[in-house]
């Protein structure tokens, strides 16, 4: 009887441990665009083919890569990240080159991995190769989302 007893108990010890344990939400990622969505999401260059017209409503960083590409797979990780670290101030977005190469010549995209820095009420910043995460981090909180440096203590 002590044996089924001691089972029990330990049954329902570990049954309450892993329902006390927090559910872990989906961070965010990073959204793949089409030329129909970027046209949405972004910019309507058909409408506005002279005057950048941001259409979000958060800044905005936008990947421009391809699956063959390999420093684009060392980015893509980091932005992966990033995504779910500034998920609700910054919008990460993809475009494959090889599936939108009307969006790549369009922001004269030659190679990649190139990123569009895209802050809220200013023109965008193009920058091109392979960046660190500090980088990203860099250019997030002082371009895109305005935050003044961080003094250590």
């Amino acid at each position: 009887m002590n044996k089924l007893t001691t089972i029990v108990i330990s049954l329902f010890i570990v049954v309450s441990a892993y329902a006390s344990e927090p559910v872990i939400k989906e961070t965010a990622k990073p959204i793949e665009l089409t030329k129909a969505t970027f046209l949405e999401k972004v910019f309507d260059y058909e409408k506005n083919p002279d005057t950048w017209k941001y259409n979000g409503d958060k800044p905005a960083i936008v990947d421009f890569y391809a699956t063959w590409c390999g420093p684009c797979r060392v980015t893509s990780p980091i932005l992966k990240d990033l995504a779910a670290e500034y998920g609700g101030e910054v919008y990460i977005y993809k475009i494959d080159v090889d599936k939108e190469p009307e969006l790549a010549r369009m922001f004269g995209v030659r190679s990649i991995p190139t990123f569009l820095f895209i802050p809220l009420d200013e023109q965008p910043q193009m920058g091109m190769g392979a960046l660190p995460k500090k980088s990203f981090k860099e250019v997030i909180d002082t371009f895109l989302l305005k935050e003044n440096s961080k003094s250590s203590l």
